[in-house]
């Protein structure tokens, strides 16, 4: 009689896991439950292998059910009716005092499917070892605690294991999750025996929805729970809508869930557009998506991203027209004494089965995936956290002003009021100390990265920014600070371009003597404001450039080879342009004329016609001052020649291409620069790509050893590293080398890269 009463579970169940459901079905059951088999792998096997087959004719596979499910167990002699305990009452059990119930408690109670006993019901008279201290991992099992248990069908020892859990706080997230079901499992009978009547009140409805919930949270680890509970969370939702309405955010997410397809069905079938938060729902709920890594990494960013970008395509929603498929839902309780509960929606579509809506959103989805790739690889890496500066500045603008960092908010207050009193004149290493990490040895492309991202994070610009002035600060210079900044459109034009040249040999004229005069300065500041070809915006940058070269020591590498290059004209307007600078303060004292005539000799100039070239200079300023009646010119300070803005008024002056060609490399080549040239056409040189494939043999190298293989190929090793940094940031948008003491290699960078 036991072998057939098991052979006839093990078939039911066989069919029910075989099944096949039709497209347009929410059948779930094999899915959730292959899941909860994969998850229980870790406890021991049941007591029940059977192996069923078939014929090759049929369109079933052999395959073998391990299950306690269907172990008959002991008769028991209590003749006691089973009943639900609320959660105030308390009983001693075996010897253990249960202070909470909610679990049903008795002697007799067939299950809901009328096929054998309640899995939950706890028997008193049923055999169960002594009450024990242990809690947790530490609690009893064997090989009766199998998948679908059952406090009926599990050993003596293994129940009083049940006792101890029901005793304790049932909190510990390591107490075997087959104890867990059990209770669970009480609880979907609970609400589904009495869905349709007012046996529950609303106090112990919202008392079960707490406590699902709350087990939901200690358990979560456990996929298969996780899923069971969530699930049957939307169930209470959809059974007492007035109830839990307010709610409906608490619950966990869930996929193909319930309460999505309901909210889902009837957004649509009232005319309503899909919103963006509907619209993320809906791609989290279909088979035809996935999410990828940095959607589920950074699962807030994400979803504000996401409801941007759709928000900027489709404004207030996405309207969609309703589809004849009638929804039709279906519960499948963790519990196997339950059959499945069908939902009557029938009034309402059933548009989570479209495609078109999904294949607009798709593209969405993508892009946002695309914008957080690097912000969800920073996060991937160890001892890294989204409250880094390093990973706030990989966040685009929007997301990362929607973050409230304290980080931008501190800066930002900083940078104002510096602007305000110090026409936002600062040192490197103050700007730096704003990221809250220690300042570096060097400034190359990723620390002007990170500085650069975090002034636009607070819309401010930068001086110099190495886009758009074509030099960089460096560790212990200074930079200067400008609002508005540059913008994410900021395109220079070539008056923008010949007007910085102008500004750059000024700037060397006026701090020749160390000491910027204001006529100086106001001289070279009417470059800008009298230049009409230039932007609001270009002026603005301009004018913060024009600081920090009248605060930065000026360099003249690499000039004189170019001077010698111009023509006569070329050179007697270069030297009027430096002679009219230097008169700019009304007057020329013989330090000056020193430095001017070191300024000559750096330029490849002949110092010896200083004193003839200023006396040419102002004896045209004198003979123009003249022809202008009624102007007293011993009270007139000497005015920038016009001949120097003329220049900046017509395209076809050679006095532009003539500085253009002077000025057309800026500083000498450094680190950062020489790394470029080893980086031509995205391809790492010979010796370098050597040094990168020995690097990549292993993922940590002490500095000694990476110095002894620079040492062979005759690099430096910070260089190397840069270099090879600097490639995989064109390649990747990442580094994969992290110099740290020793230098550590990212393999999952290095996979990207040879991809």
């Amino acid at each position: 009689m036991e072998f057939v009463i098991g052979a006839i579970v093990i078939y039911f169940l066989y069919k029910i896991i075989s099944a096949k459901p039709t497209p347009n079905s929410t059948n779930r059951s094999a899915t959730n439950r292959t899941a909860k088999l994969d998850t229980h792998s870790s406890y021991p096997t049941s007591t029940r292998s059977t192996t069923v087959s078939h014929s090759d004719n049929d369109d079933f596979a052999t395959f073998t059910i391990h299950t306690s499910f269907g172990r008959e167990s002991e008769k028991s002699s209590n003749k006691q009716k089973g009943r639900w305990l609320d959660e105030n009452e308390q009983l001693t059990v075996k010897g253990r005092t249960i202070e909470k119930g909610l679990f049903y408690f008795g002697g007799v109670m067939n299950s809901l499917s009328e096929f054998g006993i309640e899995p939950s019901l706890v028997d008193e008279k049923r055999p169960a070892l002594v009450s024990s201290t242990n809690v947790g991992s530490h609690l009893y099992t064997d090989d009766t605690l199998g998948y679908w248990p059952s406090y009926a069908s599990i050993s003596k020892g293994c129940r009083g294991a049940y006792l101890d859990f029901l005793a304790s706080y049932r909190s510990d997230p390591t107490t075997p999750i087959g104890y867990v079901f059990i209770y669970f499992y009480g609880f979907e009978r609970r609400i589904i025996e009495n869905r349709a009547n007012n046996l529950i009140s609303d106090q112990e409805f919202l008392t079960i929805f707490e406590e699902v919930l709350r087990l939901n949270k200690v358990f979560s680890t456990n996929r298969s729970f996780r899923g069971y509970s969530a699930n049957f969370l939307e169930l209470m939702a959809l059974i007492r809508p007035h109830l839990l309405e307010h709610r409906a955010k608490e619950i966990p997410e869930t996929s193909n869930g319930l309460s999505f397809k309901v909210k889902l069905a009837t957004t649509i079938a009232s005319g309503q557009p899909v919103d963006a938060d509907l619209a993320l729902d809906w791609l989290k709920n279909t088979f035809e998506y996935s999410l990828k890594t940095p959607a589920r990494r950074c699962e807030d960013e994400f979803r504000k991203l996401f409801n941007i970008r759709f928000t900027k395509k489709f404004g207030n929603g996405m309207l969609v027209k309703p589809n004849k498929t009638k929804l039709s839902l279906s519960y499948h309780p963790a519990n196997n004494g339950i059959h499945s509960i069908e939902i009557n929606k029938h009034d309402l579509p059933d548009p989570s089965l479209l495609k078109a809506p999904i294949n607009k959103l798709i593209p969405i989805a993508e892009q946002c995936t695309e914008e957080l790739n690097s912000y969800s690889r920073y996060l991937g890496k160890a001892d890294t956290s989204k409250n880094d500066i390093a990973a706030l500045m990989l966040l685009s603008k929007e997301l990362a002003n929607e973050s409230n960092s304290p980080i931008i908010e501190s800066f930002k207050l900083w940078a104002v009021q510096l602007i305000q009193n110090n026409k936002g004149l600062t040192t490197v290493q103050e700007f730096w100390s704003h990221t809250g990490t220690p300042l570096p040895k060097a400034i190359n492309k990723k620390e002007i990265e990170l500085l650069t991202n975090l002034a636009a994070k607070a819309d401010i610009g930068i001086a110099p920014d190495q886009r758009f002035h074509l030099t960089k600060f460096k560790a212990d210079g200074n930079i200067v600070l400008f609002s508005p900044g540059h913008g994410e459109f900021f395109e220079p034009s070539p008056a923008y371009h010949q007007v910085m040249l102008a500004l750059r040999l000024g700037a060397m004229v006026a701090t020749i003597d160390d000491i910027v005069d204001h006529d100086e300065e106001q001289t070279l500041r009417k470059l800008i404001e009298h230049d009409d070809k230039l932007s609001p915006a270009e002026k603005n940058s301009l004018s913060a450039y024009l600081t920090w070269r009248l605060n930065s020591p000026a360099n003249t590498v690499g000039l004189s080879t170019r001077i010698e290059l111009l023509n006569a004209t070329q050179i007697e307007f270069l030297k009027k342009f430096i002679i009219s600078i230097a008169l700019a303060d009304g007057k020329v004292d013989a330090s000056e004329i020193k430095q001017i005539e070191k300024l000559y000799t750096s330029l490849g100039l002949d110092k010896s016609l200083v004193a003839s070239d200023i006396h040419n200079v102002t004896t045209t300023w004198k003979s123009k001052s003249s022809a202008r009646s009624g102007v007293d010119q011993s009270k007139e300070i000497f005015q920038l020649d016009e001949d120097i803005l003329a220049m900046h008024e017509s395209d076809t002056s050679d006095a532009k291409l003539m500085l253009a060609n002077i000025f057309a490399l800026d500083d000498e080549p450094d680190t950062e620069q020489i790394s470029q040239l080893a980086t031509q056409e995205g391809s790492l040189d010979m010796t370098h790509k050597a040094l990168f494939d020995q690097l990549i043999t292993k993922a940590v190298w002490s500095r000694n050893d990476v110095h002894e293989l620079c040492s062979k190929l005759k690099l430096m090793i910070d260089g190397a590293i840069e270099t090879i940094n600097d490639w995989a940031y064109e390649k990747v948008d990442a580094p994969v080398l992290d110099d740290d003491g020793d230098i550590y290699i990212d393999l999952e960078i290095v996979e990207e890269l040879k991809g």
